[in-house]
């Protein structure tokens, strides 16, 4: 009997023991889990400047909301060309045929078609985080028939791209938007090839005469800040556009 009643203590015990570890294991992991939200959360601060921010900011620069799809006709408006020379962009580009190129917050796929011309041996990734985007593109490239553009559905801290697989990213007024840009860049970083280029085309923050809002302008001089604290080096900033920085990044 007294045998009997010292197992049952033992495996009473046992259970005790065992519950108390799967409790520590279990605050171990929360703990890990703050420390990690905590120490993203230094990237990011909070205050709402501006109405046409989110109130989110990073490295002194206040993120802008994001254009909804609802102006997709913006994007493809006819003085488009005029306004912004988009041919002269592809030009600096210097797109070869079997070029693999992604345009991240590719929108209607303004650009996505008529890079996907020019890169005919190769592939362009239109990468849009909003589906109704991806839609317009997707319903454009069966009308046209091309056969060199993939569809990806980006996050706010992803692109969603295959490692290692990008000669070009093209980024035109977009990263300004990015919720969380130091994420998105380390997304970018890893699907870029070794010698692979971005291309980040802003509004220029140091021109007031362009009319376009503060908070959707950049000036070279922040761009190469944060790029530069996320990996990468300003090889080149071509200033030929008419509104617009053609700035060219690789990883350092």
């Amino acid at each position: 009997m007294k045998s009997k009643f010292l197992n049952v203590f033992k495996i009473k015990i046992a259970i005790l023991l065992m519950m108390t570890g799967i409790s520590f294991s279990f605050q171990n992991c929360i703990g890990q889990e703050k420390q990690k939200s905590a120490s993203d959360s230094e990237l990011y601060t909070f205050r709402n400047d501006n109405p046409n921010g989110i109130g989110k900011w990073f490295m002194g620069r206040e993120i802008a909301h994001v254009m909804g799809y609802q102006g997709m006709a913006w994007l493809n408006r006819p003085d488009r060309e005029q306004e912004e020379n988009v041919s002269l962009l592809l030009k600096n580009m210097n797109i070869k045929p079997d070029d693999v190129i992604a345009d991240i917050g590719a929108g209607s796929g303004y650009h996505v078609f008529k890079m996907a011309p020019m890169a005919n041996k190769g592939k362009i990734y239109a990468v849009d985080i909003q589906p109704e985007m991806l839609a317009e593109i997707k319903r454009i490239k069966k009308i046209k028939k091309v056969n060199n553009v993939e569809l990806v559905q980006g996050t706010e801290k992803s692109s969603n791209l295959p490692v290692n697989k990008i000669d070009k990213i093209l980024m035109v007024d977009v990263y300004h938007e990015f919720s969380f840009p130091y994420e998105m860049l380390q997304s970018i970083k890893s699907a870029l090839k070794e010698n692979g280029r971005i291309y980040l085309i802003e509004y220029r923050g140091e021109d007031k005469t362009i009319p376009i809002k503060t908070i959707h302008k950049m000036t070279e001089k922040q761009a190469m800040k944060e790029l530069e604290f996320a990996g990468f080096k300003l090889v080149q900033n071509i200033e030929n556009l008419p509104w617009q920085h053609c700035m060219i990044f690789e990883k350092e």
